[in-house]
């Protein structure tokens, strides 16, 4: 996955955008993965300060790996950008 990372001066929550392309499979896999993927986010929550937005680009692999996987790849992905 891909994870791109905007700051606002905008005192808000942060925000997610989750962007699947077709190249992931069938409609019911995008969704799977979508779904993973706000679900993952949502244990990170902490992490995040306001006035963040976030968008999250799955790439095409991501309908085929567990879910651990998943979350350890989020967060390799978190730690890149905070550096």
């Amino acid at each position: 996955m891909v994870l791109y990372l905007k700051q606002n001066d905008v005192d808000s929550a942060a925000r997610f955008g989750f962007v699947v392309s077709k190249s992931v499979g069938s409609a019911v896999q995008r969704n799977l993965v979508k779904r993973r993927l706000r679900s993952a986010i949502r244990e990170r929550l902490p992490k995040f300060v306001k006035g963040q937005d976030v968008v999250i680009r799955a790439l095409p692999s991501s309908n085929e790996i567990s879910w651990q996987a998943l979350g350890e790849d989020l967060d390799s992905c978190l730690n890149h950008l905070t550096k």
